[in-house]
């Protein structure tokens, strides 16, 4: 394994940062409460970074995400790439590539995910889908969303505007609010007609270790963020005459959270390089999904202690990363539940080379 980034992947990493740092402050932040960023969005596409995921690869993604993440930046990015780019270069057909991928590399088109399914969503026997999934992250930005029936076949549904032209073809978008600012949405489709995408189950699981390698990603990168703080925090604030680092319990806790900082992105690059060689990657997305999950609530935990009092205050920059690190971590499966699934993987392995 060599998780060396290529130049390419380096220089769409640089780019991320630069415009993630200049652009995704508090003060902007703050402006934007629960939406979207959209100025950040329109910056990001017009640098080429979302059509970029195309050459430089799931591994060249989770980089993109970590600077995302560093500074919980307030943008579809995760979700499009995820959701519209990759699964549709990987899955879709000339024709369907040829139309869908244009619109997501320059930004006109923002897809999210259903995911993962949970058998809400169901096929009739006219062709169309009907249920209701209860929360879809970035869905009130979207155009179009990746949706699995209950057979786990994929379906890229179009999402109309709101009001009565929405409900005249079949789909409905209602805000909702989560722990972190995703603009999401609760989708009902009521007999709507999607394009399908794909070879049904194993296209569903495919798009579903993406999604769980590329926000394991992204939570690296906002554990990152927030033990940042929290070490900036603790150098500068003295307390009886001397800085806070210097007590070793506070040692403790931040080298704590570094080294499962490490084990979240470890894991992901492992299961991001794997994917791009055309590797068995199933159960290393399971294993950074579940590293994203159980390692990065403690760590954005530990970031808000480590500020003491001042990690209290809804308002302080680093609160931010706790709820998003709480949000990414029952995303797409909490701890148990993706332990459960890595544990049948292994299992029927097992099995089957018994046999």
């Amino acid at each position: 394994m060599d998780f060396t980034p290529s130049e390419e992947q380096l220089a769409a990493r640089g780019l991320a940062a630069r415009i993630f740092g200049d652009l995704s402050t508090h003060e902007r932040l703050t402006a934007a409460g629960t939406g979207t960023d959209a100025e950040l969005w329109k910056e990001l596409c017009a640098a080429g970074l979302p059509a970029a995921v195309e050459d430089i690869g799931l591994l060249g993604l989770v980089l993109l995400l970590e600077e995302q993440g560093r500074t919980t930046a307030q943008v579809p990015f995760a979700a499009t790439c995820v959701y519209g780019l990759l699964a549709v270069a990987e899955h879709g057909t000339p024709e369907q590539c040829e139309r869908l991928l244009p619109g997501l590399r320059d930004g006109t088109a923002v897809a999210t995910g259903a995911f993962p399914a949970r058998g809400r969503v169901h096929l009739a026997q006219d062709g169309a889908l009907y249920g209701a999934v209860p929360w879809v992250p970035w869905l009130r930005d979207a155009t179009h969303v990746l949706v699995a029936d209950a057979d786990l076949a994929l379906w890229i549904v179009e999402v109309s505007p709101s009001g009565a032209e929405a409900r005249a073809a079949g789909v409905t978008v209602e805000p909702v609010e989560t722990t972190a600012p995703w603009s999401a949405g609760r989708l009902v489709l009521d007999g709507v007609r999607g394009e399908r995408l794909g070879n049904g189950p194993e296209a569903y699981a495919a798009v579903l270790a993406t999604a769980r390698t590329a926000f394991a990603g992204l939570q690296a990168g906002v554990c990152a963020g927030s033990l940042a703080r929290a070490v900036h925090h603790t150098v500068t604030r003295e307390q009886f005459g001397r800085p806070l680092s210097t007590n070793q319990g506070v040692l403790l806790r931040a080298a704590d959270a570094h080294m499962d900082t490490e084990a979240i992105r470890v894991t992901a690059y492992e299961a991001a390089w794997r994917h791009d060689e055309r590797r068995a990657c199933a159960a290393q997305a399971l294993t950074a999904a579940w590293w994203a999950s159980e390692a990065g609530k403690r760590v954005v935990h530990a970031g808000q202690h480590l500020h003491g009092g001042t990690g209290a205050d809804l308002d302080h920059p680093v609160h931010r990363h706790f709820l998003w690190g709480r949000q990414l971590d029952a995303y797409l499966g909490c701890g148990a539940e993706v332990l459960e699934e890595l544990g049948l993987l292994l299992a029927d392995s097992a099995q089957g080379d018994a046999s």
